[in-house]
């Protein structure tokens, strides 16, 4: 059966994803960050992804299998001003294997593949075909998107709704850290979240269907400085996130009807989000190793394109 090869390399990890009659296998290695930083200058990241991106292709056994083609992510949002560098290290791996083997080559944005990977790891890949909201959450990127169906790039996106200012895996990361946890601080954060059973109700600041989170960091730091559990603290950082979602999700199905909601990105491998959110909107998510960076999304719209999956 033929197969189609995905890369991604984020600002987070290197990964790879092989497509093959339907199943997705993947391969990936996080970008190494020291302790007590948030994060990795590009040039850092570049060097990184160049080290590790062989090591994350061998593992895949791509010599034993028939690929028919290849995708990337070449930028972190499907526009024309979306640029990162540390795209351009799968990017070019990926132009090098399709020239090689003369195979062709589909190049889509981070955010495409993260999207796509909720869908498939959720089992609506179908989803492509009509129009849906999905809401990308990460360190990078906290932002509601309105997914059309699109012949050239499978589908695209409208920004409809945004944070304002901080970014919901920024909160996670930066509240994470003023509680002594490693980078990055998703898992252990929810785990702290967890012990407490009631947490304190918390109303979102919005401006329409915009977010506004800054106001988390602040609020969680004056609550250590009062030498409030850090249990507490981790719970009203989710919950200031979690209300600021659903109140995004409100206006946005008010605005443009009930519409499928899919949930993707590294914040919303969080199971306490998740729980509450599928529980009110019947939303779809990614299990925990589609939602953080990944390329299955990658592979699942190149599989797309080439006509596989249609």
């Amino acid at each position: 059966m033929p197969s189609v090869l995905g890369i991604d390399t984020s600002n987070y990890t290197t990964s790879a994803a092989l497509w093959n009659d339907g199943v997705v296998s993947q391969n990936k290695m996080p970008l190494p960050v020291k302790k007590g930083e948030l994060g990795l200058r590009q040039s850092d990241a570049v060097f990184h992804h160049v080290v590790q991106l062989p090591q994350v292709l061998s593992a895949l056994s791509l010599a034993d299998s028939e690929i028919e083609a290849v995708g990337a992510s070449d930028r972190p949002r499907s526009m024309e001003s979306s640029y990162m560098p540390c795209f351009l290290a799968g990017l070019g791996s990926a132009k090098a294997i399709s020239q090689v083997c003369r195979l062709p080559l589909h190049l889509f944005s981070h955010q495409q593949g993260h999207i796509a990977a909720a869908l498939y790891s959720a089992g609506k890949v179908d989803l492509l075909k009509t129009r849906f909201l999905a809401f990308h959450v990460s360190g990078g990127t906290t932002e509601a998107v309105l997914a059309t169906p699109e012949k050239k790039q499978v589908f695209q996106t409208e920004i409809v709704a945004r944070s304002l200012d901080l970014k919901g895996g920024q909160a996670v990361d930066r509240v994470g850290a003023m509680l002594g946890l490693p980078f990055p601080a998703g898992k252990e954060l929810e785990a702290l979240a967890g012990r407490v059973k009631r947490p304190s109700a918390v109303r979102a600041t919005l401006k329409g269907a915009d977010c506004s989170l800054s106001g988390i960091e602040n609020r969680c730091r004056a609550m250590l400085d009062r030498g409030t559990p850090k249990e507490e603290i981790a719970a009203f950082c989710l919950a200031s996130i979690l209300a600021a979602l659903d109140g995004m999700a409100e206006v946005l199905l008010k605005q443009y009807g009930e519409l499928p909601l899919v949930f993707a990105g590294g914040v919303m491998s969080d199971g306490i989000l998740r729980i509450a959110l599928e529980k009110k909107y019947g939303a779809f998510f990614a299990e925990p190793e589609y939602s953080c960076d990944n390329a299955a999304g990658i592979a699942v719209l190149a599989a797309w394109k080439e006509g596989y999956l249609q």
